[in-house]
This record gives structure tokens, C-alpha cells and sequence, in this order.
């Protein structure tokens, strides 16, 4: 079968478990962010052994469900759990995943991870909007796309509008929300001390092991972006801590009730003026 074929059977596979639905906003919930998920109203869930263009996450705190519902009075698609490209090398693993929320109706995707801090100034447990990103690994999930098709203009891939309206939710919340350039290494492996100096003379803030094939395929896709990252350690080198998914996961658990309320609190600030 082609992906074309899969997508078209997951989009009619939630259309056939939540009728009537038609979420505007999707949310990508990468490690710590999960908590929201229970705070989603009428939820319908749906494996995604179930939905044929979707992957099955292969990583520890990925669940592999999407949920349709209701949350901070909005229609939501939240999916519980990526695949990355470290785990099979494909760039493209979310390609049918965020295809198939184009073909439900979003409008938005807010992409969350769990990244490492390279400004001594945030501290694990910090949350970082996204303002740009590095493809350190140069890969793209387009590179089969036909023609002039796979060109895709990326000069606003974390859209400056809806990042503005995400800062005022915050502050308005009470909840501090950095902002920065977010590099996408390919991993799984952590990066060595001179690959984090690297990574800070080139000027990012933050370095993890997703979210920019997603957002290439999601601007390619016609969707705005919002990205978030949760900062669970400081780079390899800034301090003896020794890093880990372990550690990841768990200082992500100490951090996750407040990106709940980070989320609840800016998920209305991303519908767009004219459907509100």
C-alpha cells in the first residue's frame, strides 16, 4: 500500500471513531508532557496500530495513542508519542502522522520534547518556547517528494504570531517561559563536551533528538507551529551530572504538572480570531 492509501484510511479510521469531531489544534506530546492527556474531556482513543499511516514508538513514556477531545475549551488531537528518526534512521517516520491531521482539519500543531539546556540561565526543569531551529543532522523527511514540491520556505517555522500570543498566556499564567533556537541532533547517543561548545558558538540554546523533521513536515503540510521544549539537563560538560533517558524521564516527571498547566493555559490563544 502507499502512504497516500494510509493516510486516507487513518483520516477516515478517526472520522469513523469520533464523528462529528473535527480538532483544529494537534498536539505532539514528547516525554513529560503526557499529563495533559488526562485532563482531556469526552476522550476517544485510538491505538495507532490502528491508524495505518501512523509509526509505533519504539521509546520509553511514548504510549503510541492518539486522543480526540476536548481541552481548555478547545477541539484537540493529541498524540501520545512519536517516533524518532534515531530509532530507524528515517526522517520521515511522522510523515503519515502529521499528513493525517492536515487531512482531520488541523489547523496547528504544538510539537513538545524534552531537550537539553545550553544557557546556564535555564535550569532543568525550565520550559523554552522554540523561536527557530539548527538541523544539525541535515536530513529532511521530503527528499522523495516530487518536483518543486519539496521546497518549502521555513523563514517562520515556529510562527512568530502564535508565539507571541503563547509568551502572554504564560506570563499571564504565572509561568516562565524562555525562548530560543532549538538543534536537532540525530542521537541516540548524547552529545560529547565539544559537540555542546559547537552547538552554543553556533548559537542555539537547547539541543534534543526531535521535532524538526515534524516541523518540516508540518509547514509542508500547511500547518502553523508551536514549538515547546522541556529542559530535563544541562549539556554534556556544563556540569558532572551524568546524562540518561532515566534521568530524563525522570526529571521530565517533576516538570510535568506545570507543562500541563503551560499548555492549558495557551492552547485558546492559538484558535484562529475568525473561529473563535
Amino acid at each position: 500500500m502507499t502512504l497516500a492509501h494510509d493516510i486516507h484510511a487513518s483520516v477516515n479510521a478517526v472520522h469513523r471513531a469520533a464523528p462529528g469531531r473535527s480538532p483544529g489544534i494537534a498536539i505532539v506530546l514528547g516525554s513529560g508532557w503526557d499529563a495533559i492527556a488526562d485532563q482531556v474531556a469526552s476522550p476517544v482513543d485510538l491505538p495507532y496500530q490502528h491508524l495505518p499511516a501512523f509509526p509505533l514508538p519504539g521509546v520509553a513514556g511514548h504510549a503510541g495513542t492518539l486522543r480526540l477531545g476536548q481541552l481548555a475549551g478547545c477541539e484537540v488531537a493529541l498524540l501520545r508519542g512519536r517516533k524518532h528518526a534515531y530509532e530507524s534512521g528515517d526522517a520521515g517516520a511522522m510523515k503519515g502522522a502529521i499528513r493525517t491531521l492536515a487531512g482531520i482539519g488541523c489547523h496547528t500543531v504544538v510539537l513538545t520534547n524534552a531537550a537539553g539546556s545550553l544557557v546556564t540561565t535555564m535550569r532543568p526543569g525550565s520550559l523554552m518556547l522554540i523561536s527557530d531551529h539548527l538541523n544539525i543532522v541535515q536530513r529532511t523527511p521530503l527528499h522523495d517528494e516530487p518536483g518543486a514540491d519539496r521546497f518549502v520556505d521555513m523563514a517562520n517555522a515556529y510562527d512568530a504570531a502564535l508565539r507571541e500570543r503563547a509568551l502572554q498566556a504564560a506570563a499571564a499564567t504565572g509561568i516562565a517561559l524562555h525562548q530560543g533556537t532549538y538543534a536537532w541532533v540525530l542521537g541516540p547517543q548524547f552529545e560529547t563536551p565539544a559537540e555542546i561548545r559547537m552547538l552554543q558558538a553556533m548559537g542555539a540554546q537547547a539541543v534534543g533528538m526531535s521535532t524538526v523533521p515534524e516541523t518540516i513536515l508540518a509547514r509542508h503540510a500547511g500547518l502553523k507551529v508551536l514549538g515547546l521544549s522541556m529542559l530535563t539537563n544541562m549539556g554534556c560538560g556544563m556540569e558532572a551530572q551524568g546524562l540518561s533517558h532515566a534521568h530524563t524521564l525522570d526529571t521530565a516527571a517533576s516538570t510535568a504538572e506545570t507543562a500541563a498547566r503551560l499548555l492549558a493555559a495557551v492552547l485558546p490563544c492559538l484558535v484562529p480570531a475568525q473561529a473563535a
